[in-house]
């Protein structure tokens, strides 16, 4: 009887994990982002679209625009996690003065809803760009202080995401797609749909 009640209990266990992981888009360590998020994204990149003239551009539209808004706002919290492991922090002041650059640089902020739509990022996204940007430029001036140059200094920051992506430790929810945790990357899904992939 204990050994039957042990089983049953292993198995909703499972059934419960499984349930709560059908909430996240995916998770990075003990950090999940929910479905909701990227729902909203997703909503938001949509309806902006309707807003401003996208004759000229090309939209992704259906499982691409899912999967690229899950990279999205996966990669911006592997930024995060990367540059807290090296001590990097941004302060109120220097993400205002980029944001305002950013504007200025699109042609001012009547510009600015069309440059996000043909960025295809949500509006409500703006402020975590921005922190990506910051957060990538500071981890290039790191990688070039520890020998890289210039020029590789993409791929070195690449090798920190892997590596901290590694330890954390990722999932994906397969709707969404599959993580490559060679590339560091959300990649779309197979036509099978596959399981969630996890870095090793």
């Amino acid at each position: 009887m204990k050994r039957i009640l042990a089983v049953v209990g292993a198995g909703l266990l499972i059934l419960l994990t499984g349930c709560t992981n059908m909430n996240s888009a995916a998770t990075v360590g003990n950090t999940q982002i929910p479905i909701t998020t990227i729902q909203k994204s997703i909503d938001a990149v949509v309806a902006e679209r309707a807003k401003v003239d996208t004759t000229s551009m090309t939209l992704e539209t259906g499982a691409t625009l899912a999967t690229s808004e899950l990279r999205f706002h996966l990669i911006s919290q592997l930024l995060v996690d990367v540059s807290a492991e090296h001590g990097i922090k941004l302060t109120v002041a220097e993400q205002a003065k980029r944001k305002t650059a950013i504007i200025a640089q699109v042609g001012g902020a009547a510009s600015l809803p069309q440059a996000l739509v043909g960025a295809g990022i949500a509006s409500t996204d703006f402020d975590m760009y921005i922190q990506s940007v910051l957060y990538s430029e500071k981890l290039t001036q790191l990688a070039v202080t520890q020998g890289a140059t210039t020029a590789n200094s993409g791929a070195a920051i690449q090798a920190m995401v892997v590596k901290t992506a590694k330890r954390l430790k990722v999932t994906v929810n397969p709707r969404y797609g599959k993580w490559d945790p060679v590339a560091a990357n959300v990649v779309a899904a197979s036509t099978t749909n596959g399981a969630v992939s996890a870095a090793q």
